[in-house]
């Protein structure tokens, strides 16, 4: 009794430090990626606390899986304080943590975020008031809310059970409505909204996290170009920029005004000349820097480190095909969301993790380290691509110079990213994600050679999608993801988009060059000419 009170005391210490270093990482991320320039700390306080709270919140899993682990024992046995009252009681804090931290994704998302956003739109304008820059960006902010009640309104009163009587008037079916929201406590329509943001995260994954997982690798592996090659190619181009304005400006020697097209060549040398030169001052400081120097020590443990993380992407992607095609060839269907009663492919990772949870904490690290793979990987895929509305380029995120509104859509979509993470682990161990590593009794008949007959035995066996309510507890986790079958059924899908994806994007990053050691300098008017630093990294 003692060594498992000590073992839930190191959990929820682990789980505190967890906490502190989700908060550490946010801190020095944001302000790692934010404009020196351009910094608002109202816009930077914003982006650090939705962060923070996606993290946390994924760091909320694997504290629900240890907790209806820790109450049964290998032998499929409940332990002897984990009585009804208690277990219920237990389910309740993690359902109610569960509740506090979607209630805040869905204040932030749907108006603290839009609300900052759009103040700090109109604040451009350097005639607008402060009242005035408030009104307007609440009036934006209150089609966000229109939204999010709309979504919630349409969880609570989504009937997931029917009235038993066909012949009930119009007055019964309203009220067992009523009377399913009281019961669900809520949770049906707090699950809609989650879900519905968890399918734009879904899109989101695809678009980012899928390219960033090849993108991030590869990179690392390629490294960037040489500073001092790169800064004689500039060099060249300088050259035959002047000689062009030169041979353009000769024309006008005699007095002669220049004819309307070499006006219009000469103006777009003599940008593209500023450009150059722009580009020859931070290569010059790039050359010269330390840093540099420092980075270019470290060539080697990048590579270990992108062949590391290629191959963490492969096993993910393996992972992930196989528990998707188990879903396609032994699933109840597309009406029960491709819910699998039992395990009939197995993945490294669904074989990987149960067997980690023998050695208290490694199953816990192993999905630590999952979801902070997947977080690195959004955001180099963010990096890479940038943030565009359809065709349109909106954002790009550099580092030390990313303006405070990009910085809010950036902090938008890992967050929406973050909370489809919790779905794609249990993508990739389905069993471990609902039950952990709960096992239940069966019966099980055996030959007894003594008796010269049959004998039963009671045997433990892994908790699945077909053992009885009461030998299993499910994590809330997994109530959460699969209140509605149809969201279940768009997540099946988006997998396979996802693999699609990771497979282009691992082929374009292939193909593609190295990277310009101050890439992004030439179109990106964040950087001043007076602003070098290093991009090497």
């Amino acid at each position: 009794m003692a060594a498992a009170a000590a073992e839930l005391v190191i959990g929820w210490c682990i789980f505190g430090l967890l906490l502190l270093a989700i908060l550490a990482f946010c801190w020095i991320y944001v302000r790692k990626y934010q404009s020196r320039r351009e910094s608002e700390v109202v816009s930077t306080v914003t982006a650090i606390f939705s962060l923070a709270v996606a993290l946390i919140t994924s760091a909320l899993l694997p504290v629900d899986i240890f907790l209806v682990s820790y109450m049964k024992n290998q032998n499929g046995t409940f332990k002897e304080w984990a009585n009804a009252n208690v277990s219920v009681q237990i389910e309740d804090t993690v359902l109610y943590g569960y509740y506090t931290l979607y209630s805040v994704i869905l204040f932030c998302v749907f108006f603290w975020i839009p609300f900052v956003y759009f103040y700090y739109e109109e604040k451009d304008d350097d005639d607008t008031s402060k009242c005035t820059q408030i009104k307007t960006a609440l009036k934006y902010t209150l089609g966000f809310v229109v939204i999010c009640a709309l979504l919630l309104l349409v969880g609570a009163f989504v009937p997931l059970n029917l009235p038993s009587n066909k012949n009930s008037t119009e007055w019964e079916k309203v009220k067992f409505l009523f009377e399913e929201l009281g019961s669900s406590h809520g949770l049906a329509a707090l699950s809609f909204s989650i879900s519905s943001l968890t399918l734009i995260g879904m899109l989101a994954a695809i678009t980012y996290t899928a390219y960033g997982m090849s993108a991030l690798p590869l990179n690392l592996i390629k490294g960037t170009r040489n500073a001092a090659y790169e800064r004689l190619e500039n060099t060249e181009d300088i050259e035959e920029v002047e000689q062009h304005i030169q041979a353009i400006r000769s024309k006008s020697k005699d007095g002669r005004p220049l004819p309307a097209r070499d006006r219009r060549t000469l103006k777009q040398c003599e940008e593209r000349l500023r450009t150059l030169r722009k580009r020859d001052r931070h290569l010059e400081f790039i050359e010269n820097s330390w840093w540099t120097k420092f980075c270019g020590a470290l060539r080697p443990l990048k590579i270990i480190w992108g062949i590391f993380f290629i191959l963490v992407a492969l096993l993910f992607v393996i992972s992930l095909f196989l528990s998707n095609l188990d879903k396609a060839l032994h699933s109840a269907g597309i009406d029960s969301g491709f819910i699998i009663f039992g395990t009939n492919l197995s993945n490294p990772l669904n074989m990987l993790l149960p067997l980690l949870q023998t050695v208290f904490p490694l199953d816990y690290i192993l999905i630590t380290i999952i979801i902070m793979y997947f977080i690195f990987t959004s955001m180099a895929g963010i990096r890479n691509i940038g943030i565009w509305f359809f065709w349109i380029r909106l954002y790009k995120i550099r580092r030390g110079r990313t303006r405070p509104q990009a910085l809010l859509f950036l902090c938008m979509i890992l967050l929406l990213i973050v909370l489809h993470t919790s779905y794609m682990i249990y993508s990739l161990a389905p069993q471990y994600v609902m039950y952990g590593s709960q096992n239940y009794l069966i019966e099980s008949n055996i030959t007894s050679d003594v008796h010269k007959g049959n004998s039963t035995l009671s045997v433990p066996k892994r908790c699945d999608a077909d053992a009885p309510e009461d030998q299993c507890t499910v994590t809330r986790t997994y109530l959460f993801l699969h209140k509605f079958w149809f969201f279940s059924a768009a997540y099946y899908f988006g997998n396979w988009a996802f693999l699609g994806v990771f497979l282009i994007g691992l082929i374009v990053s292939c193909c593609k060059g190295k990277k310009s050691v101050i890439e992004g300098v030439d179109d990106d008017s964040d950087m001043s000419d007076d602003e070098p630093s290093t991009y090497s990294v």
